[in-house]
């Protein structure tokens, strides 16, 4: 979360949209069962939604 938390708005909007890609992509790999790893998915959801408390949290001040 620190490392977040040094990052510019520009890179995490970066990051976010590489994480919604990712995640894109996992939903896909599950439905054509190439995926092993199912708890891939919720450490991506998680790291998306961290990113999206720093954004907002900066936009609040």
């Amino acid at each position: 979360m620190s490392d977040l938390a040094n990052k510019t708005e520009k890179d995490l909007f970066k990051a976010l949209s590489e994480k919604r890609e990712a995640l894109r992509s996992f939903r896909f790999g599950i439905s054509g069962s190439k995926v092993r790893n199912i708890k891939e998915g919720r450490t991506i959801k998680k790291e998306i939604a961290r990113i999206l408390t720093v954004l907002s949290a900066r936009n609040i001040k």
